[in-house]
């Protein structure tokens, strides 16, 4: 008997579990909001880690292409004090692949490949308990129902309350992000400051990260400890407005510093939010969570590996059993939730070292995370 599978959420989670069920040949129902691929501006660059994003890409058959895609040299990293000072310039070797980057938008394109994605779908309330399914109710009033229904559409999950009163809860970082483009050339000493991946500076409880993506182009971050409510009398909107009020944040920092923020294009603001870090639910059948629906955690370049890897082991999961859906979901929430909490428990402790009252805690994060 052929199963309805719907996976909400054409994120890496959502497009590597159906790419990988697709690969063993079963047809899943990609719902996602948004009317078309570029319907909005992708992201930024994603490290893939070996055992983690990468694996979930052999488990599709996407190595290969993932390889031929990929910007190892982006694995570089220069660690900076806020007076300008190089403290660390580690660049990876010239076979180094256990954490290459790639664009966001190649890596969807990648994985998209054959998918037949229904666009401009709004999910607003998924429903157990329809036969041995669940249904998926969407904005313009229509219902459907599938025999599984996956949730794997991100922080603000519209199928978590499906399984799981859970909501976010906000750490007190925050971040603005902004956008060189060009840079290499209407920028030519911020190119070499960046190198070929990021360059990183981190002070009292906040600090600078600039990304290389391809292309010329180049994401900051500025993160900081403060209120959510912080830029209530700023409007974000306003380019310039947003610029001096980031610029003073960070008074004092050497002048190439401040240039990766004088030189934005616009500014963003990224609230750090975070699922419990022991996130489980009781089993509903017909319905399961992965990736940040399931275990939103700090952005410490896990998050998106733990979604494609969720993906991937659910898909073989269901492949495997695909007469026993319940069973084949119970036996990747036992799996997936003990992997979740080790990962949460790192990166909510990496973000307190992070954006720290100390900054040589940073430095040290960084050196352990050389060791291991």
């Amino acid at each position: 008997m052929r199963r309805r599978i719907a996976v909400v959420g054409a994120g890496p989670g959502g497009l590597t579990f159906a790419r990988v069920l697709h690969r063993h040949g079963y047809p899943v129902a990609v719902l996602e909001r948004d009317p078309a691929p570029d319907a909005r501006p992708p992201g930024g660059t994603l490290d893939l880690h070996e055992g983690l994003g990468q694996l979930a890409l052999d488990k599709a058959g996407l190595r290969a292409e993932f390889q031929a895609l990929s910007r190892p040299e982006g694995q570089a990293m220069r660690i900076l004090d806020t007076a300008g000072t190089v403290l660390r310039d580690w660049r990876p070797a010239p076979d180094e692949q256990a954490n290459p980057e790639i664009d966001r938008g190649q890596l969807r394109d990648l994985l998209l490949g054959p998918l037949d994605v229904r666009w401009g779908q709004e999910v607003t309330q998924v429903v157990p308990g329809a036969g041995d399914g669940a249904r998926v109710h969407f904005a313009d009033g229509r219902q459907e129902t599938f025999d599984l229904v996956v949730g794997a559409d991100g922080a603000w999950s519209r199928v978590r309350p499906a399984v799981s009163a859970a909501t976010p809860r906000y750490t007190g970082v925050t971040a603005v992000e902004t956008s060189l483009d060009d840079v290499d050339t209407r920028h030519p000493d911020l190119a070499q400051l960046i190198g070929d991946g990021s360059v990183a500076v981190y002070g009292v409880n906040r600090s600078l990260v600039a990304q290389r993506n391809s292309g010329g182009h180049v994401k900051v971050y500025a993160t900081f400890r403060a209120p959510l409510d912080w830029h209530a009398e700023l409007d974000l909107t306003d380019v310039e407005a947003t610029r001096s009020g980031l610029l003073a944040m960070f008074d004092g920092w050497a002048a190439p510093m401040l240039d990766l923020l004088g030189h934005g294009t616009a500014f963003l603001h990224r609230p750090c939010y975070v699922l419990p870090v022991s996130h489980t639910w009781a089993h509903a059948r017909g319905v399961t969570l992965l990736g940040d629906a399931a275990h939103l955690m700090p952005p410490l370049g896990a998050g998106a590996n733990l979604a494609m890897l969720d993906a991937a082991e659910l898909a073989e999961s269901v492949a495997a059993d695909p007469e026993d859906l319940d069973e084949a979901v119970r036996a990747f929430e036992a799996q997936m939730w003990v992997r979740a909490e080790r990962w949460a428990k790192i990166t909510t402790a990496g973000l307190e070292r992070l954006v720290s009252p100390d900054p040589t805690e940073a430095l040290a994060l960084f050196d352990d995370v050389q060791r291991s």
